[in-house]
């Protein structure tokens, strides 16, 4: 305690006495017609006097005014600005709640909006998106958050057919997924087709490629927080939607006396048509299959200085696939979620924002092989208290400080003919608290100090990672950036990336040490033109004392946990460019990411190592180069067009080199052949590319509501990348099957809004 009180100690004293005359305003910030939250809208005074954003919950302040006349501007893509002369007496703190209208004409821009001020780029290793980003894009079959975030720079997606997010050289594992606050485990469909987050139930994502502050942890790499919606508090709203892969209807309305708003939101799989008719003529499709969402939300609006929250999800695969005559697999799993925020203002400089909630991650396979049952039981349990209380001491300090306690359990069990060949219940709590000052050292110089300190559970020491960001702005069109930041991990996914419903997450326990790493980041934010961005990033993050379950255990049973893991460290790097157009009837983007990653484990090694040593090796998602076009245009009022282009080197595989066998051995049994391999992924599948386009047509429905069609063409040159190669082990080891991945997709969904 003596040293975190020296360690806040500067921060305390630094903050300035300010003048009992100065005068500030504060409020939320919604849409007029829907009510939703408007995240990183920007709010300013006439004449350049002050100006800020809003935060995740919507909220703004614009402190230490001098007392006088003013006019309050504010703004935000695709609504009408909002204009108010306003007096300011001395000593007053003006509540003004700003509600935005949409603009008429309103295009679907492709958006990922900034988080400061109107000509400000993103923070250091941060993006915003809107949730038009992705309903906008062309989709296969299925608008999706994590298909969308895999088109930014830094993200890349292992496969046409997976929705994980591969962020910055970590593996899915590495990114902690918050919805609501509440943490989620794994969140797929259509055993890792889709993330199971219904884009009509989604207010905002953000994403932290790397470098995130110190409110978070747990996680070696990246964050991805994505907020729920509000319903709409002055009308009752309704939403269908209807597709190939999936059908879905939103609701939402006011509560009683303008007090809050209610939302509930479902999304179902509409493939058994399909499945039926595919059966009659092939064997090898499931016998059953389907998704289900369920989201809510009750949003209370008390009074004017306390909101209240409580939303919930739900959602569960599940399928039956009959793959022999005298074999077949059943699996059901999900995630349960419910989360509840209380946001009070204690005056316009501090706010404090509450959350309790709790989650559950399960997976149930089973397998019948020959009438031997072969059973898995597989569940997490994670309930967590979070406290954040904001201090605005000025306009030079912004102070966050915060706990987080979380208790988690993990339990696994495998059967096999009904008897326990595996048992694993593991339970522990952690606390963290953390703090964090963002600091305005001078009209162009700002510092960002910050500390998290954790405790994973008993007899494991405290935990302290620093956290640093520094940014100089030479000018309105330049900022140039730097951070640092300590990370640990106590948690590792054991995950089949082609079929991510029997994913098992296991823990650092019962002496298994902690993983960490540290980043790095440099970079460099412009505004060549307005109405453009131009960023480029720099990044460098070791990872120390990576765990992961030893692939060479065949038989878990009986040994002691932490026997059944290896031990290992890994490293990546690279850079980043985007460069974004926000204004007229061509918006878009254009992302390339080069970059490096590496991992080392005492006992991979290669036909020329030396028994026992190891180098570093690239991972199966390491891309050298990785491109993106993302393009949207608005043909006229009713039409418009959005196009995605992808272009990647290919990803590694190791080749085998050949094979041995013996003959007529006394030493061995069997005459089964050996295949020689060769260095651990030094090959490489051929470039990944691929081109989407999508049309929308806006209108209405008899006069009753919006209409909208929407039809995909996804990769529209049919060009079948090569997921992997399928080498032949018998007597001619040169022959191999290329498995490729889609061809040419057609997609089309028409929703309503009543």
């Amino acid at each position: 305690m003596k040293h975190l009180i020296v360690l806040l100690l500067p921060f305390i004293f630094s903050f300035p006495a300010f003048s009992q005359n100065s005068s500030s305003i504060s409020g939320y910030m919604t849409d007029a017609e829907s009510s939703d939250t408007l995240i990183a809208a920007n709010v300013a005074l006439s004449y350049g006097a002050k100006g800020t954003s809003t935060n995740a919950s919507g909220y703004y302040r614009l402190p230490d005014i001098k007392p006088g006349r003013y006019t309050i501007i504010s703004s935000y893509l695709g609504y009408e600005n909002f204009e108010r002369d306003i007096v300011l007496k001395p000593g007053e703190s003006l509540r003004l709640n700003i509600r935005l209208k949409p603009k008429a004409y309103k295009m679907e821009e492709v958006v990922i909006e900034s988080i400061k001020e109107k000509e400000k780029q993103r923070d250091i290793g941060i993006a915003f998106v809107e949730t038009s980003f992705i309903k906008d894009l062309p989709a296969m079959f299925e608008d999706d958050v994590f298909r969308s975030l895999q088109l930014l720079p830094g993200v890349k997606a292992s496969s046409d057919i997976s929705s994980g997010l591969y962020i910055r050289g970590g593996s899915p594992d590495q990114t902690l997924i918050l919805f609501d606050q509440a943490t989620v485990y794994n969140p797929s469909h259509f055993f890792g087709f889709y993330s199971t987050f219904n884009p009509n139930a989604i207010e905002s994502v953000n994403l932290y490629k790397g470098n995130y502050p110190a409110e978070f942890g747990g996680r070696l790499g990246s964050v991805v927080s994505i907020s729920s919606k509000d319903g709409n508090r002055d009308r009752f709203e309704s939403n269908l939607s209807i597709g190939l892969l999936a059908s879905g209807v939103s609701l939402s309305g006011p509560l009683k006396e303008g007090k809050g708003s209610w939302m509930f939101s479902t999304r179902r799989s509409t493939l058994e048509p399909v499945l039926e008719v595919l059966q009659k003529s092939y064997s090898d499709i499931p016998e059953s299959f389907y998704f289900l969402d369920l989201n809510g939300k009750i949003d209370i609006r008390y009074n004017a200085n306390n909101k209240l929250s409580l939303s919930f999800y739900s959602g569960n695969d599940k399928l039956q696939f009959p793959f022999a005559e005298d074999a077949g697999i059943k699996l059901s799993y999900g995630n349960q979620v419910i989360s509840s925020n209380w946001t009070h203002i204690y005056s316009d400089k501090v706010i404090s924002e509450f959350s309790l909630s709790a989650s559950r991650y399960f997976n149930f396979p089973s397998f019948n092989i020959a009438s031997t049952p072969f059973e898995r039981s597989n569940n997490i349990y994670d309930y967590s208290f979070k406290a954040n209380t904001e201090y605005i001491a000025g306009e030079r300090h912004d102070f966050l400080f915060g706990v987080w306690i979380e208790s988690r359990r993990l339990s696994l069990e495998d059967r096999q003919d009904h008897s326990q060949t595996f048992s694993s219940d593991h339970q522990s709590l952690h606390g963290s608290f953390y703090f964090q000052d963002n600091w305005m050292i001078s009209g162009n110089l700002t510092f960002s100090p910050g500390l998290r300190v954790n405790s994973y559970g008993e007899n494991k020491p405290l935990r302290f990672e620093p956290r640093v960001s520094l940014e100089y702005r030479p000018s309105s069109r330049l900022r140039l950036q730097a951070a640092y930041g300590e990370y640990s991990q106590f948690l590792t996914l054991v995950s089949n990336e082609s079929f991510s419903g029997l994913d098992v997450w296991l823990m650092a326990k019962d002496g298994v040490a902690t993983a960490s790493g540290s980043q790095y980041a440099l970079g460099l934010k412009t505004i060549p033109w307005k109405g453009y961005g131009l960023d480029m990033e720099l990044y460098y993050r070791s990872m120390n004392n990576l765990f992961e379950p030893d692939p060479n255990i065949q038989d878990w049973a009986g040994m002691p946990y932490k026997e059944l893991f290896r031990y290992g460290d890994g490293y990546a790097y690279g850079m980043e460019l985007l460069f974004e157009r926000k204004i007229g009837r061509l918006t878009g983007f254009m992302g390339y990411t080069m970059s490096v990653t590496r991992r080392r484990f005492p006992d991979v090694s290669d036909a020329t190592q030396q028994e026992g040593s190891a180098k570093y090796y690239p991972t199966k998602f390491d891309r050298s180069h990785d491109f993106n076009l993302v393009m949207g245009y608005k043909l006229n009022a009713r039409w418009s067009a959005s196009a995605v282009f992808s272009l990647a080197s290919g990803q590694p595989y190791t080749k085998p080199l050949g094979r041995s066998k013996t003959f007529n051995s006394p030493l061995s049994a069997t005459d089964k052949p050996q295949v020689i391999s060769g260095k651990v992924n030094a090959s490489r599948l051929p470039a990944y590319h691929r081109f989407d386009v999508g049309f929308t047509r806006s209108g209405s429905f008899f006069g009753m509501g919006e209409a909208k069609w929407q039809a995909q063409i996804i990769n529209v040159y049919s060009r079948r990348n090569v997921w992997f190669y399928q080498f032949n082990l018998g007597d001619h080891l040169a022959e191999r099957d290329e498995v490729r991945l889609l061809p040419v997709l057609p997609s089309i969904t028409y929703s309503l809004n009543f």
